[in-house]
């Protein structure tokens, strides 16, 4: 067995991850600056969720084409279903977290802070959440449109006839 082929899987796991982390930064950086902008006009939570949504707009062509690989399949319509479907979810872990982090943490343990940094650090929380349900949230999809999943049912389904 050859060690190249040993660390090859892992290496191009990284490289996803990587990949994925780059698209993410640029639209973690869209969603910080244009919170800010927002938050003049709208409440904390508000401003949030504007800040998100500017980013996911910006960033689907970026994700699509450079963090999975989606960019070779020719369905951008699927790829969007699934990109949106997942950043609704990410949006509502952001919102929620950031709102939360606000109140239960930010607030009472650091009311002498300046707003903003109390704002701000609740944000950042926010997006980290976000990232971990964005990155989780594309891995699951894809691991269940390669069909992986459903050879995994299936097998389960085998196992189980077999043991009756």
């Amino acid at each position: 067995m050859n060690v190249s082929s040993i660390q090859q899987p892992k290496s191009r796991e990284f490289k996803g991850f990587f990949t994925f982390f780059l698209t993410a930064l640029l639209g973690a950086s869209i969603n910080f600056i244009s919170r800010i902008f927002y938050r003049y006009y709208f409440d904390f939570d508000t401003s949030v969720f504007c800040g998100y949504l500017t980013a996911t707009v910006l960033t689907f062509l970026p994700t699509k084409r450079y963090a999975f690989s989606a960019g070779k399949t020719g369905n951008t319509g699927r790829e969007a279903v699934k990109f949106l479907a997942i950043a609704l979810v990410a949006l509502i872990v952001q919102v929620y977290v950031a709102k939360y982090t606000l109140e239960w943490l930010a607030n009472p343990l650091f009311p002498s802070s300046p707003k903003l940094w109390r704002e701000t650090g609740s944000h950042l929380v926010g997006m980290g959440a976000s990232f971990l349900a964005n990155y989780f949230g594309h891995k699951l999809l894809t691991f269940r449109s390669t069909g992986m999943y459903d050879k995994l049912l299936s097998r389960s389904a085998r196992e189980k006839q077999e043991h009756l």
